[in-house]
C-alpha cells in the first residue's frame, strides 16, 4: 500500500478543526458525541483522511463506551498498532495504515472469539453504503 504524506498546512486544508484534532494531533472526541454510535447500516468504514478502507460494519458492536467499537479491521494492512504511553497509561493507539491518522485505541475486553476492542472516534472516519465504491484520495 502506498502511503499518503502531506504537510501539516495540507492536512488543516482537507480537514475539518475537529477532523484534524483527532487524525493528526491524536485528540479523541467526547464520549457519547459521535455520529456513529448506535448506527447499523451495512457497509465499509474508511478513514476519514484518505479513505481507506479499515472496517467492515459487521464487526461493530455496542460497547457502552461511548464511542463506535468494532471487533476485528478489515484486514491485517488497514491499521497499524502503536505503544502509546500518554496520560500516564499503557495502551494501544491504532492508525491508519496509509496516512498515519490516529484512529483511537484497542482494548483487550472485546466479545469473543478474538476478544479485542477497536474502540474508534466516529470524526475520524466515513461510512460508505454497501455497494458504493471506494474511492482513495489522492495527493
Amino acid at each position: 500500500m502506498e502511503k499518503l504524506k502531506l504537510s501539516d498546512e495540507a492536512w488543516r486544508a482537507r480537514l475539518t478543526p475537529e477532523q484534524y484534532d483527532v487524525l493528526r494531533r491524536h485528540g479523541t472526541e467526547r464520549p457519547g458525541s459521535g455520529c456513529f454510535l448506535g448506527t447499523k447500516e451495512p457497509g465499509t468504514y474508511v478513514c476519514a483522511a484518505c479513505h481507506n478502507p479499515l472496517f467492515q460494519a459487521g464487526t461493530k458492536f455496542e460497547s457502552g463506551t461511548g464511542w463506535p467499537s468494532f471487533t476485528q479491521p478489515i484486514g491485517e494492512d488497514a491499521v497499524v498498532h502503536v505503544q502509546d504511553d500518554s496520560y500516564g497509561m499503557r495502551r494501544t493507539e491504532v492508525r491508519c495504515a496509509r496516512c498515519d491518522g490516529h484512529l483511537g485505541h484497542v482494548f483487550p475486553d472485546g466479545p469473543p472469539p478474538a476478544g479485542l476492542r477497536y474502540c474508534m472516534n466516529s470524526v475520524a472516519m466515513e461510512h460508505v453504503p454497501e455497494g458504493q465504491p471506494i474511492e482513495l484520495v489522492t495527493g
